[in-house]
């Protein structure tokens, strides 16, 4: 069971109060139940951190992040992690930045494309982790989010019951990862997750990620 301390506990009903007034001028949850908030939003984010060995100081990518989802939260819960969060919709990153702003926070919330920013040295391959919830079919997401990574480090695909790994291995050898893992769990009110962990075993060659027209009418693992 997730258990947060009373300093999270003071940070994550901040960023609730916080996100559910700004909620009403941009979209940023249909979640506006406070229980389910707790549950749909927060011991959800944190449940991989339970699953999977992040080390102490990693850099961390949460690549297509929305309301902050898992990184904010992330940050509240592990705040040794370096975080960088990135969303390709101007409001969303206004908003985290206030946010940051509001909780005294660290992370770096960055406007751009995943498939842009990837291309830029100053990105590619320079993450211990990248992470990313419910953000797009995992062999798209393979290709936007696996390029940040740098060999050795991990990338966290946060699904519900459907893992999506069928066929994957084509996307994955062009892109040089290896799942290690596929974890099946289920949140404290019953709802089913499943966490793919895919290790960085090669760099990824420099013709990825590709447009992002391209990865949607042509994935890789066709």
């Amino acid at each position: 069971m997730i258990k947060f301390t009373d300093e999270q506990k003071f940070l994550l009903n901040k960023m609730t109060t916080f996100m559910l007034e700004y909620n009403q001028k941009v979209n940023l949850t249909r979640i506006t139940d406070l229980g389910q908030i707790w549950e749909k939003h927060y011991i959800d984010c944190v449940f991989p951190l339970l699953l999977t060995d992040v080390l102490r100081g990693t850099s961390v990518i949460d690549v297509g992040t929305g309301a902050g989802f898992p990184g904010v939260v992330w940050e509240i819960y592990r705040p040794d992690l370096a975080l960088t969060l990135i969303d390709s919709l101007r409001k969303r990153i206004d908003y985290l930045k206030l946010l940051k702003e509001h909780l005294g926070l660290k992370n770096n919330a960055i406007h751009a494309r995943s498939e842009e920013l990837a291309l830029n040295p100053e990105y590619r391959e320079r993450f211990g982790v990248a992470v990313s919830r419910a953000v797009a079919k995992l062999p798209a997401l393979c290709e936007l989010s696996l390029p940040f990574v740098k060999v050795g480090g991990l990338m966290l695909a946060m699904k519900g019951m459907d893992s999506e790994t069928e066929g994957l291995s084509p996307t994955l050898t062009a892109l040089g990862g290896e799942i290690e893992n596929i974890i099946n769990y289920e949140l404290p009110a019953g709802d089913k997750r499943t966490l793919i962990i895919i290790r960085k075993k090669t760099k990824t060659p420099r013709e990825f990620p590709r447009q992002r027209i391209n990865i949607a009418k042509n994935p890789l693992n066709l």
